[in-house]
């Protein structure tokens, strides 16, 4: 099984990201000092640079103060953890005063700890190092969750989480977003020939070459059910989609796997829709992939083995 091997070849991180966020310079030295040999440290003076270095960053964990002015350190917790892009980074939170209400505040925002100052560097170190490890393995189990345990690429649930986000981005930074629906020609003849067990194998070359060709670290290849894929690409227009999709169908050719079943040619093959478009706050993102999905019932019906596509910005 894929996830097996998946499994025994990852290797946890050496160095976790850690961001302090103190608007006092001595407590943000002193942490500094106390966790740079371990960990890659980032810095934040207040609040609202901490919730914008988080997005870029993407830190394992926050050591957050909790007294700072404009945003205290629960203002920011609170808006990290309702922000998707950012919900599931570990928030440690650091005060001067022992508290019970306030930390019973702290961790119904989210947090997973407090340390108290002054800062004991024993306590602190091992306080940090559990937590880092806690992350590392959840975020391992999370990825295990997200994989098609066959081919390899992510699932349909994973594509479900992701794709929302990258329209939320599309939107935000006005950028066009293309999305690509795929289908093996005849898979179910292939199948009936030659086997499940050789269809399996079939299923995760297809995969492989269809992601060699959607490699940007943030689009997504995803198996969207049987021998369907589906591909979303952010910040991608109408002609360079198209020519990513067209260099799919042209490399599943290229993998010259024999298929006697199909009615294209000698070698298995796949058909293609695209669709592509320039998204706003009041259109419906579902709207993209039922028009691509749409594109790929043209190309099955056009022949198979091709291309169809739309760019959405021309019809709205």
């Amino acid at each position: 099984m894929f996830i097996d091997e998946y499994v025994s070849a990852v290797v946890l991180p050496i160095r976790g990201k850690i961001l302090l966020v103190d608007d006092q310079v001595v407590n943000i030295k002193i942490l500094h000092q106390l966790l740079n040999d371990d960990y890659d440290i980032h810095m934040a003076r207040n609040g609202v640079q901490a919730i914008d270095m988080c997005k870029k960053i993407q830190p394992d964990i926050i050591l957050l103060d909790i007294e700072m002015p404009t945003l205290s350190g629960f203002d920011v917790c609170k808006r990290l953890k309702a922000d998707p892009l950012t919900q599931d980074v570990v928030i440690i939170f650091v005060t001067g005063h022992f508290d019970e209400e306030k930390e019973v505040k702290g961790f119904q925002l989210g947090a997973v700890d407090f340390i108290h100052k002054p800062i004991n560097p024993v306590i602190t170190k091992a306080r940090i190092k559990n937590q880092f490890t806690l992350k590392c393995q959840s975020d391992l189990l999370r990825k295990i969750a997200l994989l098609d345990g066959l081919t390899g690429v992510a699932n349909r649930r994973k594509f479900e989480e992701s794709y929302p986000q990258s329209w939320l981005y599309c939107v935000r930074a006005k950028q066009p977003i293309s999305i690509i629906m795929l289908d093996i020609d005849y898979f179910k003849r292939y199948n009936d020939h030659y086997g499940h067990s050789q269809g399996d194998t079939c299923l995760r070359s297809v995969a492989q070459a269809i992601s060699s060709r959607v490699n940007r670290p943030y689009d997504l290849v995803a198996r969207f059910g049987g021998e369907e894929f589906i591909c979303v690409l952010p910040d991608t227009d109408y002609d360079g989609a198209l020519f990513v999709t067209q260099q799919i169908v042209d490399s599943i050719i290229a993998l010259k796997i024999p298929h006697q079943g199909s009615d294209v040619m000698g070698f298995v093959t796949i058909s293609a829709g695209l669709a592509s478009v320039n998204p706003s706050q009041d259109m419906d993102l579902q709207t993209l992939v039922e028009t691509a999905d749409k594109q790929l019932y043209r190309a099955k019906e056009n022949g198979r083995n091709r291309v169809e596509a739309i760019n959405m910005d021309s019809i709205l």
